[in-house]
């Protein structure tokens, strides 16, 4: 289903482009990425198993990363160009393109106070304030909460976000809405070195806690999955490797792993996809 894509989506990126060229003017450092991906993943809420299945799914990811006086910022847009189920082959309907993306900005603590909030593990507590617009269903998702910031031996960052996961409702875009859930992400990088190669493992693993489903602001006794969510990506420094320049091009691997993809109890998801990407 798709609700005033038109009007939606274009004013989620003005404010996401506002955003970031706000954030970019008094940045500390930024890391921007473009990643091109490749592998058959499936569609939620087709059944499961087999039929789920895609014919191959590219997807085209901005990234940004930045930090400043504060605290940072991160953002990413997907462009995802599914490929067809077998039913939808059968159906002769084409393969769709969805938009998809999250902004998160913190604000620590510790640089917002000049005063220490370290302990055991932990070397700083963040306020989180985080959005996720989903274009196929036209909807927003708000993620208020508090960011734990560790201190791992080889890390370059890991981080642990509690937040709420609180849709924006019927009210606004006229769809099913999710009554109030939260979410638990770990976040990470770590560099490592092969010899001569230079090498990252890094992504996320988040879990989101079931919720209520409600039409029209009334609970129908239904409830959306729980899900996990694991996206860790392998990567070779392939520019380092070829051209002897640091930092800017690599190539691996995102192995996806999805428990109730979406909160469909049926779909689970288990792929790897190629990987490319750029840094500038």
């Amino acid at each position: 289903m798709i609700f005033n894509q038109k009007r939606s989506f274009p004013a989620f990126v003005t404010v996401l482009l506002s955003l970031f060229s706000l954030g970019a003017v008094g940045a500390q450092w930024s890391s921007t990425e473009l990643h091109l991906q490749y592998g058959n993943l499936q569609k939620a809420f087709q059944g499961g198993d087999g039929g789920a299945e895609t014919g191959g799914t590219t997807i085209l990811t901005l990234q940004h990363a930045s930090g400043w006086k504060y605290g940072d910022n991160f953002f990413f847009i997907d462009h995802l160009n599914y490929g067809r189920t077998d039913l939808e082959k059968l159906a002769g309907i084409e393969p769709t393109d969805e938009l998809y993306g999250e902004w998160y900005s913190n604000f620590s603590l510790g640089k917002m106070t000049g005063k220490e909030w370290s302990f055991g593990p932990v070397s700083d507590v963040g306020l989180i304030a985080g959005f996720n617009f989903a274009q196929e269903v036209d909807t927003l998702f708000y993620l208020p909460g508090v960011r734990f910031s560790l201190k791992l031996p080889g890390f370059a960052f890991a981080n642990v976000d509690v937040t709420g996961y609180f849709q924006d409702g019927p009210d606004k875009f006229g769809v099913d809405a999710d009554d109030d859930g939260f979410m638990v992400d770990f976040n990470w990088a770590f560099p490592f070195k092969l010899g001569e190669t230079l090498w990252s493992l890094e992504g996320h693993v988040e879990y989101i806690g079931g919720a209520d489903l409600t039409i029209d602001g009334f609970d129908v006794g239904a409830e959306r999955e729980s899900w996990i969510l694991a996206q860790p990506q392998l990567r070779l420094d392939v520019g380092h490797l070829l051209f002897g320049t640091k930092d800017q091009l690599f190539a691996g691997v995102e192995y996806q792993y999805w428990s109730n993809k979406l909160g469909d109890k049926d779909t689970d998801e288990s792929m790897a996809q190629a990987l490319l990407v750029w840094r500038f």
